[in-house]
């Protein structure tokens, strides 16, 4: 492939893989124990999952929803103390194996935490077996050249997490006068504090 092919087969892929997500009622519940929790949403997950997780817990607090990421390997040095049995997990991993996330979400449950999510693809993953409730990402082939390189599959986990979060705003009725409230600075906090809302095309 020439360069640009190999870009335009990388997005056609990706663009494929969220299209070929399927909603199931684990979605649905996953929203009601999300809105229905009385602590925190905490997040994780490693390598790349790791970065969407962060992403994703970012997102939730700015549009309404108390989140933290924690990552794993700092939870074993004491960041697990932030975890309370009040909180709901969410964990992101493509194959469900990851021997740090693995033991986040056992000890977790020692802690008292009953409300796990995972996100995962494998069907022989071992974090479904940790999971109350799981976002199946689908089978994923992801756009690289030598078939390893996480990019489908982490665009699959974006769209996942900003449809839950978008979701889960609109549940809560979270106005622009309250994103407004979270957003102090920036374009972003200034076009929800006025009538200056951002037009799509503009980004």
């Amino acid at each position: 492939m020439t360069p640009r092919q190999r870009m335009q087969a990388v997005i056609d892929a990706e663009a494929e893989a969220i299209r070929n997500i399927r909603l199931t009622d684990d979605f649905e519940l996953a929203l009601g124990v999300m809105q229905a929790c009385e602590g925190k949403i905490i997040t994780t997950g490693i390598g790349k999952a790791g970065h969407i997780a962060t992403k994703f817990a970012a997102t939730l607090c700015s549009t309404g929803t108390p989140a933290v990421f924690l990552h794993p390997a700092e939870a074993a040095h004491g960041d697990l103390g932030l975890v309370s049995a009040r909180d709901v997990l969410i964990a992101f991993s493509t194959s469900g194996k990851s021997r740090e996330v693995l033991e986040i979400l056992e000890l977790s449950r020692h802690l008292g935490v009953t409300h796990i999510v995972g996100v995962t693809a494998h069907p022989d993953s071992a974090l479904r077996e940790h999971a109350e409730l799981i976002l199946d990402m689908g089978e994923i082939d992801e756009a690289c050249p030598i078939g390893l390189t996480p990019t489908s599959s982490i665009a699959v986990m974006l769209a996942i997490s900003d449809a839950i979060a978008m979701a889960l705003m609109e549940l809560k009725g979270i106005t622009q006068a309250d994103y407004g409230i979270r957003h102090h600075g920036g374009y972003l906090g200034h076009a929800a504090r006025t009538d200056n809302l951002p037009d799509a095309k503009d980004g």
